[in-house]
Order: structure tokens, then C-alpha cells, then sequence
């Protein structure tokens, strides 16, 4: 059929990659034109295949999925993508949405939610669940976190004293200190623990 939609999956849990390979490859308006399991091949594989829509994990192996849609975009500006991923943290959604993705699905879905979502993708429109906006519209409601201030939650989420921070990023107690303080300000929240909890479950650190 020459109006398949081509498709290239991106996923590095294999199983997870074979079963929705075999799952839409049943279906006779997809054609899945090939597959990925990490971003650095992603990207090659756009380039040789120029497929009509690639869905993309998030936590991938060499490159992240946002940084991934981010470098394919640079190249192939109208490169269409469906995020499919267990995060469902505000931060990975904004992240995904803001480097180019159309539509953001948890790995819950039907496939029947998959199927009508490519289709819609595939049309030029944009697919977001109703409780993938409401976390969406929260993100938007919060403050940015500077590039440092990330880089000190990174550490306490991974239980790291003040000092081993400061020694880290080359910068003093003191300033760590501030960094902490702000930090704690921006994500409403009272002690390092709360922190690290808030930073979890929004996506803002994942666990490598």
C-alpha cells in the first residue's frame, strides 16, 4: 500500500522493541521500516530511512530520547514523533514537547490509543491526553531550574554532602548553600529529601 505510514521504533528494551514491532506490523496502514535501541542510532536511521514517524523511548543508552528528537529536527525539521515512555513526570513531558515531539504516550496505552495517536500525528496534529496537559499546565505554573541549580539536585537526589557538591562543581560550600536554598524554593518544597522526591517523580533526575 502506498499510503503506509512508515514507521521506525526507537526503544532499547528489546522485548519491549519486538512486541510493539509485532503489534503494528499487523496492522495494515503501518509499515515499520526499521528499528532503534539507542538515540545515536535513531538518528542515523532517520537519515537513511526518512520514516514518516518514529516512536521514541525517552531513557535510552549514548543519547537520551529528547536530545534525539532535538538532533533529528536539526536536520529533518518536519520529522514527526510520538513519545512512548513509562515517564510520566511534567518535566520529561515538557522536555519531549519542547524539542519537537506531536504526541506523548505512557506504555499503558491500548493499542488502539497507539494506532489513532500515529494517525493523528501522521495528519500534522498534535495528541495530548487530557491527563498528560494537566501536568503539562503544572510544569508551566513552576520555575525554571538553573543549569547549576540541576546540577546540585542531580547530586543530593544521589546523596551527596554539601562539601563532596562543592568539590564536584569546583565552587565553595557557600555557594552550594545558595544553590541548595534555591533550589528548595523553586520546587515549593522544605528539606533535601523532599527534594530528591519532587525531582523523582517530575523527571527532573532520572536514576542511571
Amino acid at each position: 500500500m502506498a499510503d503506509r505510514i512508515r514507521t521506525l521504533v526507537v526503544d532499547d528494551h528489546h522485548v519491549v522493541r519486538q512486541g510493539l514491532v509485532a503489534l503494528l506490523r499487523v496492522m495494515p496502514e503501518i509499515e515499520i521500516v526499521g528499528e532503534a535501541s539507542d538515540g545515536l542510532q535513531a538518528i542515523e536511521l532517520h537519515r537513511s530511512l526518512q520514516p514518516d514517524i518514529t516512536l521514541m523511548d525517552l531513557q535510552l543508552p549514548n543519547l537520551g530520547g529528547v536530545a534525539a528528537i532535538t538532533r533529528i529536527r536539526a536536520e529533518t525539521p518536519a520529522a514527526r514523533f510520538v513519545v512512548l515512555t513509562t515517564f510520566d513526570g511534567d518535566e520529561d513531558i515538557f522536555r519531549a514537547l519542547q524539542a519537537g515531539a506531536k504526541a506523548y504516550l505512557l506504555k499503558g496505552m491500548t493499542i488502539d490509543d497507539l494506532l489513532s495517536t500515529i494517525r493523528l500525528v501522521h495528519a500534522g496534529k498534535t495528541s495530548i491526553s487530557p491527563a498528560i496537559a494537566e501536568k503539562l499546565a503544572e510544569r508551566m505554573g513552576t520555575q525554571d531550574l538553573t543549569t547549576r541549580e540541576l546540577a546540585v539536585l542531580e547530586r543530593i537526589v544521589a546523596g551527596r554532602a554539601n562539601k563532596e557538591i562543592a568539590s564536584d562543581l569546583a565552587i565553595s560550600e557557600a555557594t552550594v548553600k545558595t544553590h541548595v536554598n534555591n533550589l528548595l524554593s523553586k520546587l515549593g518544597v522544605s528539606d533535601r529529601t523532599n527534594a530528591a522526591t519532587v525531582a523523582i517523580q517530575r523527571g527532573l533526575v532520572h536514576f542511571k
